[in-house]
């Protein structure tokens, strides 16, 4: 019988110059992918620069985490853009994140779109073909990685990326197997036992229970805590300890460049 293995990541570097956002320190000792801001939602260069060197300390593999040119709203208000502007921003993005990881002693090895532009190009066919072109454009043997049945990983994959698919740890999904939208009731989970027993069954190929009671299987490579959320390092904590329980190996999807 073949191990169960998966990744465990986390949105990182989402501070700005004053404003502290998340634990980075502590949740690079527990992930094995680090989701890192490109300064375009989130994240200024000195950051940035800190998460990819404790990263690199830490073994935990860093991904471009793109996003729209949005520091205001976080990355999670939708923007109408051209898909010519959308795929410079993105391709813009990754280059000075992997030119600060390259400095740090690692380098960019996948690209997870944040917010807003995530959630836009499950449907957006426009604009999943242009983070695609960006992300080829940039390497054609990147890995990306996303929610399973997206266009922006039906195009990745015929566009030749290595395509992972992402579980989300604390988030309440729609018996769709899309993710509830934050500004509804319950969306978010903030049970570190209950998101573990979660992650569990995500692991094992069973089904988890939709918003709804409705019964849903998620096949994922990596499951997601996210970095912003009170208590993610107590998650992150719970997660990990209860899939080692459970004999679950957690292993950076894109580790070195290999699936």
């Amino acid at each position: 019988m073949n191990p169960v293995r998966i990744d465990l990541n986390a949105d990182l570097a989402e501070g700005f110059g004053r404003w502290e956002l998340g634990d980075d320190d502590a949740l690079l000792t527990v992930v094995t992918s680090a989701n890192v801001a490109c300064g375009f939602h989130a994240g200024d260069p000195s950051v940035i620069r800190r998460a990819c060197e404790r990263a690199a300390a830490e073994g935990v593999a860093v991904g471009a985490q793109v996003g729209y040119r949005d520091l205001a709203g976080f990355g999670r208000r939708f923007i109408d853009m051209e898909p010519r502007a959308l795929a410079d921003d993105v391709l813009y993005q990754i280059g000075a994140l992997d030119a600060l990881a390259r400095a740090s002693g690692t380098r960019v090895r996948y690209v997870k779109p944040h917010g807003a532009l995530y959630n836009a190009i499950v449907r957006h066919e426009e604009q999943a073909a242009a983070v695609v072109s960006a992300v080829r454009d940039w390497d054609p043997a990147c890995a990306v990685l996303g929610l399973p049945g997206s266009r922006w990983l039906t195009l990745a994959a015929e566009a030749g990326l290595r395509v992972f698919r992402e579980a989300f740890a604390d988030r309440a999904y729609t018996p769709e197997g899309t993710l509830v939208p934050r500004r509804e009731a319950g969306a978010v989970l903030h049970d570190p036992q209950e998101i573990a027993e979660r992650c569990v069954r995500i692991a094992l190929g069973e089904p988890v229970a939709a918003v709804d009671g409705t019964p849903l299987r998620i096949e994922a490579h990596s499951l997601c805590v996210h970095g912003d959320s009170p208590g993610a390092v107590a998650v992150a904590r719970a997660v990990r300890e209860r899939l080692a329980e459970a004999g679950v190996t957690l292993r950076a999807f894109a580790a070195g460049g290999e699936d």
